[in-house]
Order: structure tokens, then C-alpha cells, then sequence
């Protein structure tokens, strides 16, 4: 394996981690920090760049959402399933950091979808962040 292809599996990791963590803060609120310092995934508390990712989707939350429901098509935020919420929230703070480009950005959480989603959920991921 060369040393970027263990980078990105390394991301992969700490970016479904991130997801995890923001999963976890939509069932039960907490600040981004102590989220992070729970987190079982080590790859998370050693990258600095998804600690970011999960600070900033706790924070913009509502402002994220606001944008999502403006793309879902007779549906909203709420009637999504926790994880799908989680995916889309991290979707948006990544896009909000401007360090990663879009298309990597949509692909990692289409993956992510697909292993922790809906049958489906996969494309309502890439549909909603393609827009946004």
C-alpha cells in the first residue's frame, strides 16, 4: 500500500468517525469536545482536520440544516434517519472548511451511506450534497 492510499484509508476512518460523532450528538447533545475525547475510533482524536469537522457541524447545525431543507424535495431534515442527518451535517462543515474538493467530499459520504445507511440513502446523499 503506498503511503496515500494509507492517508486516505486513514481519512476514511477518521471522517466515518466524525459521522459517529455527530450521530451521537444528534441522540444526545453535548459539546463537539467532549464528543471527540468518548470517540472509540483513536484515528478521530489524532486528526485534527475531522476534530474540525465535527466542531463545525455541532455548531452550524441549524444553519445546515436550513440549507438541506431548502434542497429536500417535499421532505425535510427531521424525517430523515439519524445517520443520513449525521452523513449531510458533515457533508456541509467539510464543504463549509474548504480544504477538501467537492466531488472527494461527496464521494467519501456516498460510501458512508452506503455502509451505515438506507438501501437507498446513498442517493439522497449525493443528490442533496451535489446541490448544496
Amino acid at each position: 500500500m503506498t503511503i496515500q492510499n494509507e492517508k486516505e484509508l486513514n481519512r476514511h476512518v477518521s471522517r466515518t468517525a466524525a459521522v459517529i460523532c455527530v450521530y451521537q450528538y444528534l441522540i444526545w447533545p453535548r459539546d463537539a469536545e467532549i464528543l471527540l475525547e468518548d470517540a472509540e475510533e483513536a484515528d478521530i482524536r489524532s486528526d485534527e482536520y475531522m476534530g474540525r469537522v465535527v466542531d463545525t457541524a455541532v455548531r452550524e447545525k441549524d444553519r445546515y440544516i436550513g440549507y438541506i431543507n431548502q434542497v429536500l424535495e417535499h421532505w425535510s431534515f427531521d424525517r430523515l434517519g439519524i445517520i443520513e442527518q449525521a452523513i449531510l451535517l458533515c457533508g456541509c462543515a467539510e464543504f463549509d472548511l474548504k480544504t477538501v474538493e467537492a466531488p472527494v467530499i461527496i464521494d467519501e459520504y456516498i460510501r458512508i451511506a452506503r455502509k451505515y445507511g438506507d438501501k437507498d440513502s446513498h442517493k439522497l446523499i449525493n443528490g442533496v450534497l451535489d446541490r448544496i
